[in-house]
């Protein structure tokens, strides 16, 4: 592959206009062609099979949609386990992520252009008049202004510019008169008091009907915003101003950028993931392109698209010229410390990293795209789903996955890009795991745990505005669509926007700033415009080539992970020494850890500590090498304390007409059968008399050979299962009795014993929580035979049965129960220390395993920006697990009477350095935040 089109311009050979999504056009638009490209690495798919899965992806939009109207309208969202609409207030809060929710009937206007593009032109025109009837913007609702502006302001944008198109052809649309722009006028001026700070940049949140500040508003007290919530607005407030002629929305917008711009990291040129709105300063100073930062790099390049303003491009190029030097380490995006770019932050990616491989795309980089495309498709294939978080050596780190559509965004960029039918195929695979083990009776729920299969009663509207719109795009032809999508531009939520746009009310000033903060040279417009003659250059196998050494990359036995390769040591110097591969009996290592500051002291009970002098290292490089060697410990440490955890368990159901669709996720017990060393246990439910399960059955005749049911709660778990081993039950259900309690916002914990000898119970127990349990009581009640499955895993439902009519569905669980407060793994408490500048780290020898009931403590201070001691019990067996069992979820055991008790306590930083350690035990909380 070449570099083609130096500078701002046109490479020579570009031969026609083509999508705007394949490059980075200005005003007069650098265009490029993707026709009849294609490798030979894949064979082509006939028309006749792409219009069955693009007749397959409307048939699953139609059952989305139509149950979200049919259940859930006017509500906010679709919870489809439940059949039910999800209205704030109503539900267990689940924090950041309800800020989405606005009692505004969002799944709806989220949908509205998806209809368009889906050929549902007498749908949409039934929706848009639902909205300008049912919907309310002046609700008493605390709301994200990021996640407000994409689905909402960006969907009622994409409704009016497909409303109007329509409207021309002449047969749909012909009352239309501007409604839904005033809408989004309206919703506009309710958005801009939030950006009413000194440095431009938005408050997080907004009261739609008080706005800031007042004390009705109950918002306006924040500090701190991500990158991506201040920086993924120019888009649709600027497309607002051109619509109205009102140019005060992409004033506020552009200054909002300008802001970020001017606070980036000068040396780096990265910036972090959150920003303080008043000050300007960077509050979590690691960078990323996936959560909390990813839609401001996207939203750089498409303004510029959009709106023609050379200075978004520099802007864009200085970020991806940083990306490519310090977060890209081909096939992985990694976090790195804005002022340390060389210094890994964390060993983990997230899911919202998969968008990057279509915005390369768009920038015209294409090797790169394909090779981390290649590495998150392989990961899909090992779970199913992408998980929300998976480590470098592609380990499960969070299991959620919430049915996210950046994925199929690339996969449809790099189709349009190559035309290579490889993704194609990869597009089927989407498409038969989304019918597999995400579809259930009311919609498609999102996965609580891919591990399991478990599913959560939860289907965001994203998943509507994006998901469908991308696969049917991927399989469509362009006959197929009754526009020309080439005319649009996809902003970070996929509504469309007309590239008209540009070239309309240009009343913003578009003075080039940029080059007020940095100096840019010609490299740094590589690949602006690429020439699709020269992506795959004569070679008909070029993608296959980057592809096939990726194949096996998630499949390794025993992976190394990836190693950080600095400049320095590309010239021949070894690589810096990393914790997994540290062994304490090494003479070669312990040299090492001298250069780097690092002391190694032998304790009388066995174990080993490591302590950093950082002031004691021999260069400031290799001082920063212990740093990151210790922080990797730490993460080893805390990984291998989470393996000792018993994982989750499914309960599924697998009768009429369920047919294995529903999937529980359950807490395991710490007595009985162990599902995951035997085979699954399947029966039919009936719940136990005493229905407490405290005492003698009444009822033996009913449990016996059945799975019973029983309720929690007034004797000990291993009593209950004993009681219904000995009635003949072949398992046990423990339902929570806490009502209204859920996985939805509870931590799994596993039920312990009863502290006697409990190898007489032979039967598998597992635990569900108030609302899960309540969904089979329902089934029971609805369609009296009810047959279930325990098992350590979801199991491939019947194919036979996948065509069968279902019913309502459940929610998962994870939960965590016990009868007893016992501690199945290490604490990490944080305290201050006497030594101001050492960083220390406990950790068992190599031959020992880690002893379970150790406590292991990390300690910090600063001084100087030097961390100071940092102390943790780690096992250091570097032996390779099956990945199944490599990450648990963290569990915790309790008395069976007594509430609730939250097994990992958040550690909270005391500086700097450890926050930076200790960021990621947070960074659930704030991709929830960005764009859950």
């Amino acid at each position: 592959m070449s570099e083609a089109g130096g500078g701002r311009g046109c490479g020579s050979s570009v031969p026609q206009r083509a999508p705007w999504s394949l490059v980075a056009a200005t005003a007069a638009f650098c265009l490029v062609s993707a026709t009849s490209v294609w490798t030979a690495g894949a064979a082509p798919m006939s028309r006749e099979e792409r219009q069955k899965l693009g007749n397959q992806v409307l048939e699953m939009f139609d059952h989305a949609y139509g149950n979200y109207m049919e259940h859930a309208y006017p509500a906010d969202e679709l919870m489809p386990l439940t059949c039910r609409g999800r209205v704030r207030g109503q539900e267990p809060s689940r924090g950041d992520v309800d800020d989405a929710l606005g009692k505004f009937s969002l799944t709806l206007i989220d949908s509205l252009d998806t209809l368009v593009v889906l050929n549902k032109t007498k749908e949409f025109e039934d929706a848009v008049k639902k909205v300008l009837r049912d919907v309310n913007l002046d609700n008493d609702v605390v709301v994200s202004v990021f996640e407000t502006n994409i689905r909402v302001l960006g969907g009622l944008l994409g409704g009016h510019s497909l409303a109007i198109m329509l409207k021309e052809k002449g047969e749909y649309m012909q009352w239309y008169n501007d409604e839904l722009l005033q809408m989004a006028k309206q919703l506009g001026y309710k958005l801009l008091p939030a950006f009413n700070t000194t440095s431009g940049l938005p408050y997080p949140r907004i009261n739609l009907k008080f706005g800031i500040r007042k004390p009705e508003a109950r918002t306006g007290t924040e500090t701190d915003t991500c990158t991506a919530c201040a920086g993924t607005l120019i888009l649709e407030f600027a497309a607002l101003s051109r619509f109205t002629g009102a140019t005060i929305f992409e004033e506020y917008a552009r200054k909002a950028l300008d802001f970020l711009w001017e606070k980036r990291q000068r040396s780096s040129n990265l910036v972090g993931v959150t920003i303080n709105i008043h000050t300007g300063d960077w509050v979590r100073k690691d960078s990323g392109v996936g959560a909390g930062i990813d839609s401001y790099y996207e939203y750089l390049l498409k303004a510029y698209v959009l709106l023609g303003d050379d200075s978004f491009l520099e802007r864009f190029n200085t970020h991806y010229d940083a990306i490519m030097r310090y977060i890209s380490q081909p096939p992985l995006l990694l976090d790195v410390h804005i002022h340390k770019p060389m210094l890994n932050a964390r060993t983990w990616m997230d899911a919202l990293l998969a968008f990057f491989p279509g915005l390369q795309v768009l920038k015209g980089d294409i090797r790169p795209a394909i090779e981390t495309h290649e590495m998150l498709y392989q990961v899909i294939k090992k779970h199913n789903f992408l998980p929300e978080a998976f480590t470098t050596d592609f380990r499960v780190h969070w299991a959620q996955h919430p049915l996210r559509p950046e994925f199929a965004e690339s996969t449809y960029f790099l189709y349009k890009a190559t035309g290579d039918p490889y993704y194609l195929e990869v597009g089927k695979t989407l498409i038969e795991n989304l019918n597999k083990y995400a579809r259930v009776p009311c919609g498609f729920a999102a996965m609580k745990d891919v591990r399991t299969g478990s599913h959560e009663d939860r289907m965001d509207s994203f998943f509507l505005a994006e998901m469908f719109k991308y696969l049917y795009l991927l399989f469509a032809d362009k006959e197929d669509i009754i526009f020309d999508i080439e005319d649009y531009i996809f902003t970070t939520e996929a509504h469309l926007l007309p590239l008209w746009l540009s070239t309309t009310n240009q009343s913003i000033s578009k003075k080039n700033t940029t080059s007020e903060y940095t100096e840019l040279d010609d490299s740094n417009f590589d690949w602006t415009c690429p020439n699709t003659q020269i992506l795959f250059p004569n070679d008909p196998l070029y993608a296959q080539s980057i592809r096939e050494p990726l194949k096996n990359v998630v499949d390794k036995s025993c992976p190394r992970g990836i190693i950080r390769v600095e400049e320095s040591f590309r010239s021949g110097a070894k690589p810096p020494l990393r914790a997994r591969d540290f062994m304490a009996t090494n003479p070669e290592h312990l040299e090492i850890l001298k250069k780097m500051g690092v002391s190694l002291i032998h304790l009388k009970d066995g174990r080993v500590q490591l302590v950093q002098h950082a002031i004691q290292a021999a260069s400031s490089i290799d001082a920063e090498d212990g740093l990151r060697f210790m922080q990797e410990m730490i993460e080893l440490s805390s990984q291998q304390q989470k393996e000792q955890q018993l994982p989750p368990r499914a309960v599924q159901i697998v009768s009429h007409p369920f047919f294995g669709r529903v999937v529980l996720t359950a807490g395991p017990a710490q007595f009985g059968l162990d599902l995951s060393k035997h085979k699954e246990t399947r029966g039919f439910v009936a719940s136990s008399k005493p229905y407490n399960g405290c005492s003698e059955l009444t009822n033996p005749e009913a449990v016996m050979g059945k799975i019973a049911l029983i309720q929690r709660g007034q004797c000990m778990f291993a009593e209950k299962a004993r009681n219904i081993q000995n009635a003949g039950a072949i398992g046990g259900i423990v339902i929570d009795d806490n009502e209204g309690s859920s996985s939805d916002t509870a931590p799994l914990f596993q039920m312990a014993g009863d502290g006697k000898d409990t190898d007489d119970i032979k039967i598998p127990m597992l635990f569900l929580f108030s609302k899960e349990g309540s969904i089979i009581l329902d089934a029971i009640r609805e369609y009296e035979e009810v047959e279930v499955l325990l098992s350590d895993k979801a199991k491939d439902r019947d194919p036979e049965m996948e065509n069968e009519e279902q019913p309502s569905s459940e929610n998962d669980s994870q939960n965590q129960s016990a009868e007893q407060i016992t501690s199945s793994s290490q604490e990490v408490d944080l305290v201050d220390q006497e030594s101001p500048e050492e960083s220390s780290l406990n950790s068992e020898p190599e031959s020992s395993p880690a002893d379970t009931d150790n406590a292991a403590s990390v300690s910090a201070s600063e001084q100087n920006s030097h961390p100071t001691e940092n102390r943790e019990t780690a096992s250091l067996d570097g032996e390779c697990t099956d990945l199944d069992n490599q990450l648990q979820e963290q569990s915790e055991t309790e008395e069976d009477s007594s509430p609730n008790v939250s097994w990992g306590k958040k550690v909270q930083p005391i500086d700097s350095i450890l926050a930076d350690w200790n960021e990621d035990i947070e960074a659930f909380e704030m991709m929830e935040k960005d764009e859950l």
